[in-house]
């Protein structure tokens, strides 16, 4: 019966509390009143990526990582929990999801509250569901990379004074640390090196390299590896399962690769084949393929088969199937580059074929290329592809940029490896038969030849004379690293020029090679550059190395140091004193000398053991005769 005001009385069933009462008689012309039928409201439910969804709660649930959890699992058995830890690695391989497992064993006190820190948190305690809900007062998980201020480290520093409300520890997560900002980092050095016992701090990255030493040296250091392919393959195929949807072995592969070596990636990806899959059906290699924008594997192997064989039409059939599925050709030729390096270790490493960590189709067709191919011929097709790779970043049109490199990798593959034509060279010592590829005749009277289809004594026939190489134009004479510099400069390479002039320090000359030390602001390429313009110059092949040593100054901080000196001869010469005495405010503008080249520096190297002359200026009281050397006043 309902209430004074439509409410149920109290017991009343639960699921019909809201409904309206039903009518107590007729309605207002006799008949009965309608009742709605009452539905219940969707229940609306947030879906989960399966990122998060599988998200590891325990050490045990972490895949990849054998090292760091064997470590820490150690430590912890040990007591010897250190206070700071720096977990680095690329994304998605679980760096704050290992922050999170190691703050819930350290704060972990068991199903009966009495536990201990523990490698296994329980899960059910309050200090483990709040962690895992990102909800507890004590865990404090901060994103460096919107918090790079000093502000925000001192919000920290203030925070360690304090003893924990809840949990054993109070634990401190910095995600993108090297993101913090310099005065930031100096803020929290002294509080890192000697914190309260009640405090952990644990600090994650993707940039090592960028956190300063100082505080590196202050943490306990884990780099967390990229998964492998096989390891990634088993997770997904597992999770797949749990979904309860079929994935075909290839497209587990397929999304595997995609990866590349993140956990947290390749899910999203197969969250992504999984929505775009029908329900019921399973998850095949097509569609994943489809849906990455890839070339099929076979199709690689096709395309691969067809470049290293000189098939110019097929493989550019190859390209034009793909590209119409709507794979990117500079993807491809990255699929190409790895193939290379899959064939390439099957070559060096035999054994490899019976790898369960390789697809089947590698092991197959990846061993009979490498029995194929020798190692000079892939060689080369890395280092084309590599540079082809590249160029298709550059051109405007990446269609044509790449089918122009599988062009050119056709061609190549129809010549021998150089090695082949010097040895050819050798032993037919560089005569015409080294040009058609004919071995060197034998010697004696009763070898035959053939010429002009008649058979004739070897004896008879008039021997051929070599073919002299034409002489080559003397090249530019290149005495001294300044000669190289000089040379750079002409042949109009002006940014190869500076670089030379202000970033290097040569540590040894000794043409044809030369040792250079760059300095951090010297290109990457700056000995492939260098040895290229030498060697298109001079005719001659150079070699350029980099080293560690010191060496000399470079060119500038010569310069600067010789006119220095000359300065300092010259405002010190008694003819000058006595100038700018009897002209007060006069002052040395500039120091010329017509002996120095463009460096500043004498164009003929001094010789070492010769005592320094001294500029060629009469003694006071003498007129000069017109001298080489003079310096311009300014009063």
């Amino acid at each position: 019966m309902s209430g004074l005001f439509g409410d149920d009385e109290p017991g009343g069933d639960p699921d019909i509390d809201d409904a309206p009462p039903p009518p107590d008689g007729p309605g207002l012309f006799g008949e009965a009143l309608p009742v709605a039928p009452r539905e219940a409201p969707p229940a609306a439910v947030a879906y989960r990526v399966l990122a998060r969804k599988y998200r590891p709660t325990s050490f045990a649930d972490l895949i990849g990582q054998e090292a760091m959890v064997r470590t820490l699992r150690n430590a912890f058995a040990l007591g010897r929990v250190a206070h700071a830890f720096m977990l680095t690695g690329v994304r998605g391989v679980g760096k704050t999801t290992t922050a999170r497992i190691i703050a819930r064993a350290l704060n972990c006190t068991g199903i009966d509250g009495t536990g201990g820190p523990t490698v296994e948190p329980c899960g059910v305690c309050s200090n483990c569901v709040g962690i895992l809900a990102d909800r507890h007062p004590d865990v404090t998980e901060m994103d460096a990379a919107s918090n790079t201020g000093i502000d925000s480290v001192r919000e920290i520093i203030e925070a360690v004074r304090f003893r924990p409300m809840q949990a054993r520890m109070r634990v401190f997560i910095l995600d993108e640390v090297h993101m913090l900002s310099k005065p930031a980092f100096n803020a929290l050095l002294k509080t890192l090196e000697e914190p309260p016992p009640h405090v952990k701090f644990i600090f994650a990255t993707t940039e090592i390299r960028k956190v300063p030493i100082t505080v590196l040296s202050r943490c306990q250091r884990f780099d967390l590896r990229r998964v492998s392919v096989a390891e990634l393959s088993g997770h997904y195929g597992r999770i797949t399962a749990k979904e309860g949807r079929a994935i075909e072995p290839e497209a587990l592969q397929l999304i595997a690769r995609a990866a590349d070596g993140s956990v947290r990636d390749g899910l999203s990806l197969l969250d992504q084949a999984i929505a775009q899959t029908p329900d019921g059906e399973a998850i095949t290699a097509p569609a994943v393929i489809d849906m990455l924008g890839l070339a099929d594997r076979s199709a690689v192997f096709d395309l691969f088969e067809a470049v290293m064989a000189g098939k110019t039409e097929q493989a550019l059939a190859i390209t034009d199937n793909a590209f119409a599925r709507g794979a990117d050709l500079g993807e491809m030729l990255g699929d190409l580059l790895d193939l290379i390096h899959v064939t390439t270790r099957l070559k060096a490493i035999p054994s490899l074929k019976d790898s369960h960590d390789l697809p089947e189709s590698e092991r197959v067709r990846g061993a009979a290329l490498a029995e194929r191919l020798s190692m000079a011929s892939l060689g080369r097709a890395w280092q084309m592809l590599l540079k082809g790779t590249s160029e298709v970043e550059q051109a405007p049109d990446r269609r044509a940029a790449a089918e122009m490199v599988l062009i050119r990798l056709c061609h190549v593959a129809e010549l021998p490896p150089p090695a082949d034509l010097v040895r050819r060279l050798m032993e037919n010592g560089a005569g015409p038969a080294a040009m058609g590829g004919q071995g060197p005749a034998p010697s004696g009277g009763g070898v035959r030849a053939v010429a002009n289809g008649h058979a004739q004594p070897a004896a008879q026939m008039a021997p051929q004379p070599a073919l002299q190489p034409a002489p080559r134009p003397a090249g530019p004479s290149l005495a001294t690293f300044r000669d190289v510099v000089a040379l750079v400069s002409h042949q109009r390479e002006a940014t190869l020029h500076a670089h030379l002039v202000h970033s290097v320090h040569l540590v040894r000359f000794a043409p044809p090679v030369i040792e250079l030390n760059p300095q951090p602001d010297a290109p990457r390429d700056l000995a492939a550059r260098l040895a290229a313009v030498l060697s298109e110059a001079s005719g001659t092949r150079w070699t350029v190395a980099l080293s560690s040593e010191p060496g000399e100054p470079t060119l500038a901080e010569q310069g600067d140091a010789a006119d220095h000196a000359r300065r300092h001869q010259a405002e010190t010469h008694e003819l000058v004193q006595a100038i700018l005495k009897a002209f007060p405010g006069a002052r040395i503008e500039a120091v010329r000398d017509s002996a120095v080249d463009a460096f500043g520096l004498p164009s003929i190297v001094p010789d070492p053991d010769a005592e320094p002359a001294d500029f060629d200026l009469p003694p006071p009281g003498e007129e000069p005769d017109e001298p080489d050397n003079f310096w311009e006043t300014t009063a």
